[in-house]
């Protein structure tokens, strides 16, 4: 038993454990910030613009309360919010994920024209020893042809 927790210590103290524990706080808290952003920032404008709608109460009755019974509706301005939420949330991971794209594509051309600058220009021919292109089929000195 003790090993299992050993192990599950030692699981949960990787680095890519922690970052995705980290990250889903941070998403918990940016999906809020999202939230209230929509409703509380960009649908009143746009309820004011359509005629003072509220969106959040936007709702299509089915059945109406009755004494103890609780109304049945499709509460589509709730649905509204939430997808707009979504898109604004989506549109941020895109950015987000373009931007890292970005930075890996940039050094991973860094890294490979480090590689390309510290690659030999040239080569010794094997018959008269003198320096050619690495590109050479035929030696310039001793007019040899040269294998690849």
């Amino acid at each position: 038993m003790k090993e299992f927790f050993n192990e599950f210590k030692k699981f949960a103290m990787r680095g890519n454990v922690m970052d995705m524990a980290v990250g889903i706080i941070i998403g918990a808290a940016f999906g809020k910030i999202v939230s209230s952003l929509v409703e509380d920032v960009i649908m009143p404008p746009i309820g004011w613009i359509l005629g003072n709608v509220d969106f959040s109460n936007l709702k299509l009755i089915i059945v109406p309360k009755a004494g103890d019974i609780e109304e049945v509706a499709i509460k589509y301005g709730a649905f509204l919010n939430t997808v707009i939420s979504f898109i604004i949330v989506a549109f941020a991971v895109f950015i987000l994920i373009k931007a890292i794209n970005t930075l890996q594509a940039k050094m991973l051309k860094e890294e490979k024209d480090a590689e390309a600058a510290a690659a030999p220009a040239t080569k010794k021919c094997p018959y008269c020893c003198s320096e050619i292109a690495i590109e050479a089929t035929r030696c310039p000195h001793c007019t040899s042809e040269l294998k690849k």
